[in-house]
């Protein structure tokens, strides 16, 4: 019998967690996982050293209860969440659906997690990490749009300095009404806020389904009003990419390759040299990776290619990734970044 998607993930969620409590665990971990390239690999931005480029995005470790343990598995960053200002359910299950022939996954799980105060302790607790962690925090469910920034204004100043950097999560398709908030006037009042709150780097996260010009402009307003960085992209609602896909949710994996890659270079053409930019979307092999940091982004985040090919996806990124670099006779990874996009 096939285990149930979302209680799969709780179980690799809790084993992760365990294996990170203890400095044993944890060497154990990177002993049988983690690579061997990341001095080659490091780089930095965003005020911290990134010991390389291939993070896990937002969504894996919700609860931010296993960041040691994905830290030793050879990602170069973690980014938790997304957190809420309170603890909700989410959607009703199953809200979890794998597309094992496109290696892609449909979610609608809504922002499910604990709440910001838990969240903000379990980050905090252990802060700093030997890796940057970000924190990735959007609006409650019940808030009405039109107080959504009460709630961003909550998270900032909940949070403080209690992570590396903040994202701004205004494109998840499973929040009814969030994606209106991807508007030029309303990004830059939520990357203000953040400004005025925190003193870590504000990040935008848009979605895949916007247009590429809306995009560019959307991304340009960002940066204007004091953003650090943007992510490309979320999940999409093109329901279209998989025959017989639900209508609720959003569509991550290999279906997303595309269309993610499109969006980073229309952003790298315009903010390239201006901005961090940070690609998501179809990212399973150290050739992606490198295609990824070539057309300008700075870094790279894995998760449904996570979930598929498992713990030992990071080691075979990273080796392949200074494979890479040797070929092409590039000796550090900041003249791997842009090297397609004119830099």
């Amino acid at each position: 019998m096939r285990l149930d998607p979302e209680r799969a993930h709780e179980i690799a969620i809790a084993a992760l967690r365990c294996a990170g409590w203890s400095g044993f665990g944890r060497g154990l971990l990177r002993w049988k996982f983690a690579g061997r390239e990341a001095l080659r690999l490091e780089q930095e931005i965003l005020g911290r050293v990134f010991p390389n480029p291939v993070g896990l995005a937002a969504g894996f470790d919700k609860n931010a209860v296993a960041i040691r343990g994905l830290g030793a598995l050879g990602f170069g960053f973690v980014e938790v969440g997304t957190v809420t200002p309170r603890p909700q359910a989410g959607n009703p299950r199953p809200r979890i659906f794998r597309h094992p022939r496109e290696e892609s996954l449909q979610n609608a799980l809504g922002f499910n997690n604990d709440g910001m105060e838990a969240i903000h302790r379990r980050v905090t607790g252990g802060y700093p990490y030997p890796f940057p962690v970000g924190v990735n925090v959007g609006k409650n469910a019940t808030t009405p749009l039109d107080r959504a920034e009460d709630d961003y204004e909550t998270l900032f100043r909940g949070f403080a300095g209690g992570a590396d950097y903040y994202v701004v999560n205004i494109s998840s398709p499973n929040t009814p009404g969030l994606r209106d908030l991807q508007s030029p006037e309303r990004v830059a009042g939520l990357v203000g806020l953040g400004r005025d709150l925190t003193a870590r780097p504000v990040l935008v996260k848009l979605s895949p389904d916007l247009d590429l010009d809306a995009a560019v402009e959307l991304a340009g307003a960002a940066v204007e009003a004091g953003a650090a960085g943007v992510i490309v992209a979320n999940t999409t609602t093109d329901y279209r990419l998989i025959p017989g896909a639900r209508d609720s949710g959003g569509l991550s994996g290999r279906v997303l390759q595309r269309r993610s890659f499109e969006m980073l270079e229309a952003l790298a053409g315009a903010l390239f040299g201006r901005t961090v930019l940070v690609s998501v979307g179809g990212v399973g092999s150290g050739d992606e990776v490198y295609r990824r940091l070539r057309a300008g982004a700075s870094l790279v985040q894995i998760y449904t290619a996570f979930v598929y090919q498992g713990p030992a996806l990071v080691r075979r990124v990273l080796a392949r990734l200074a494979e890479l670099m040797e070929r092409d006779g590039l000796d550090t990874i900041d003249q791997v970044i842009g090297y397609d996009a004119g830099r």
